[in-house]
C-alpha cells in the first residue's frame, strides 16, 4: 500500500493541482471501490489472455489522482514491470496537442479559422476534387472538379478538407493516396508531405464530409509556416517545456531510454495491410502533427489537465477558456449538413470539435455524460476530459489490433464505477 501511495503522491505533483476547480463546487459523480476493482480485474484478464503486455490507467478527479495502476509490463520480450516513465506511441494522441498549437496563433491573430489553406500554403489554392464517374460499359475513371469553396483551417481542425489518409480502400481517391507513399518517414518532412499532397486530388468537397486523414499534417504544416520554426521547435517552446512533458517528442533519441519503450504482443503490430508499429528508436525527419508523438501517461496528464482547468496549469495559461469551450464544441453537427459514413470513427452519439470527439447525446442504456471531448491512437492509447465530473482518464497501452473493443468495455467500467 505504501508504495502505491507514493506513485499516487508522486502523480499529484506531476500532474499539477493549481487551477483545478474544487470538488466541493462542482456536483461531480464519484467512483466506487468495488466498481474500480472490476476495472482492475478486466486489465489483468486481458493480460493474462495475451492481447497485450501491459497497460497504465490513470483516472484524474478535481486535480487528484483517484486511480492510478501500472499492470504487466513494458515488453514480453524483456519483462520490464510496467512503470509511470514507459514511454507509449501515441500516434493520433498527437492531433489534439497540434490543434492546441494552432489555436494559440488563432488567439495571437496569426491565424484565423476561417483562412483558406492556401493563404499559407498557396498550392492548396490550384487543388481539385476526384469525382467517380462509371462510363456505359461499367469502367469507372476519376475525373477532376474545381472546388466550390477553399478548405479552411477549420476544415483541417475537424476533418472535412476532403484529406483521407488512403489506407481505407474503396475509392480511386484512397487508392491514389495509399499509392503516393505518404506515410515514408524516411525521406518526409512537413514540408515534403504537404507537397506530396497537393499534387492529389481531394476526396470531397470541402465541408461536406467527415474524412480522417492527414489534414492535422497540413495544420501542423501552417504552425511551421506562420511560427517559423519545426513544428517540434514551436511545440518545446510553447507547450511541452512549459508543462514538463519532457518526455514527450517524435522519437527517443536518448538510447539509455530505450528500455523504456512500450510495446505490442509480437504479433499485434499491423496497423493497416500496408503499415506496422513504428520504431521509435530510429530519428525521423518527418514530425507529423497527426500521427507522430511518443510519450509517458504522466506528461499527457498534464496535458489533460491543463485542458480540463480551461486552459491553465500551474498558474500559467496556455489557452483561454472560451478557446477551450470553442474547441470541444461539435462543429459538424446536423445544421452543417456535414456526411458522416462508415468510417465515423467517434460513433453516432458523437460530433467532432477542433481536435477533438465530443458527446452530442447519451449513448444507448448508459449515462455516459453529453460535452465529453476525448480522442485516441491506433497502437491503443486513449484519453477523455469530462467536465460535468471534472475528470481525465488515460489509458496507455499498445495493441493495435483490440484497441476499440478493449477501449468500448474499459470505458464502460469506468463509467459503472460512477453509477453512470
Amino acid at each position: 500500500m505504501f508504495g502505491r501511495r507514493a506513485i499516487v503522491a508522486a502523480l499529484v505533483l506531476l500532474c499539477g493541482v493549481a487551477g483545478a476547480q474544487a470538488g466541493s463546487e462542482r456536483r461531480a459523480h464519484n467512483f466506487s471501490p468495488e466498481g474500480l476493482a472490476k476495472v482492475s480485474d478486466y486489465i489483468r484478464n486481458e493480460i493474462v489472455a495475451g492481447t497485450f503486455p501491459g497497460a497504465i490507467l490513470l483516472l484524474q478527479q478535481h486535480g487528484k489522482p483517484v486511480y492510478y495502476e501500472n499492470f504487466g509490463v513494458r515488453d514480453v520480450a524483456t519483462q520490464i514491470s510496467m512503470s509511470a516513465d514507459t514511454i507509449f506511441r501515441l500516434y493520433s494522441m498527437s492531433k489534439p496537442i497540434t490543434t492546441v498549437m494552432a489555436m494559440m496563433l488563432v488567439e495571437e491573430g496569426k491565424l484565423s479559422l476561417d483562412d483558406p489553406v492556401a493563404k499559407h500554403i498557396p498550392a492548396f489554392a490550384e487543388m481539385k476534387v476526384g469525382v467517380e464517374k462509371k462510363a456505359e460499359d461499367g469502367k469507372v475513371s476519376l475525373e477532376l472538379e474545381s472546388l466550390n469553396r477553399p478548405v479552411t483551417i477549420k476544415d483541417l481542425m475537424r476533418h472535412t478538407a476532403g484529406i483521407p489518409y488512403g489506407y481505407y480502400g474503396g475509392s480511386l481517391v484512397n487508392k491514389l493516396y495509399a499509392d503516393a507513399g505518404l506515410f515514408d518517414n524516411k525521406a518526409s518532412t512537413n514540408a515534403e508531405l504537404v507537397a506530396k499532397i497537393t499534387a492529389l486530388p481531394l476526396a470531397e468537397q470541402p465541408g461536406t464530409s467527415w474524412d480522417y486523414g492527414h489534414s492535422t499534417d497540413v495544420l501542423g504544416r501552417i504552425v511551421e509556416v506562420i511560427s517559423g520554426k519545426t513544428l517540434f521547435a514551436f511545440e518545446k517552446e510553447r507547450l511541452l517545456d512549459p508543462l514538463g512533458m519532457t518526455d514527450t517528442a517524435y522519437y527517443v533519441a536518448d538510447p539509455g531510454k530505450f528500455p523504456r519503450i512500450a510495446e505490442p504482443m509480437p504479433n499485434d503490430r499491423a496497423i493497416s495491410p500496408m503499415t506496422q508499429v513504428k520504431d521509435p528508436r530510429k530519428p525521423l525527419r518527418w514530425e507529423s502533427g497527426g500521427g507522430g508523438l511518443v510519450g509517458t501517461i504522466g506528461d499527457y496528464a498534464r496535458f489533460s489537465q491543463m485542458l480540463l482547468n480551461g486552459g491553465t496549469l500551474d498558474g500559467r495559461r496556455y489557452l483561454k477558456p472560451e478557446t477551450i469551450a470553442l474547441m470541444a464544441t461539435d462543429h459538424i453537427g446536423p445544421e452543417t449538413k456535414v456526411a458522416r459514413d462508415q468510417n465515423y470513427y467517434p460513433g453516432e452519439t458523437s460530433g467532432f470539435g477542433l481536435g477533438f470527439a465530443v458527446r452530442t447525446s447519451v449513448p444507448p442504456g448508459t449515462s455516459w455524460p453529453t460535452g465529453e471531448y476525448r480522442w485516441d491512437g491506433v497502437g491503443g492509447t486513449f484519453f477523455f476530459i469530462d467536465p460535468e465530473d471534472d475528470l481525465f482518464g488515460i489509458f496507455m497501452v499498445q495493441t493495435p489490433s483490440q484497441r476499440g473493443r478493449v477501449q468500448l468495455a474499459l470505458k464502460t467500467l469506468i463509467y459503472q464505477a460512477m453509477g453512470r
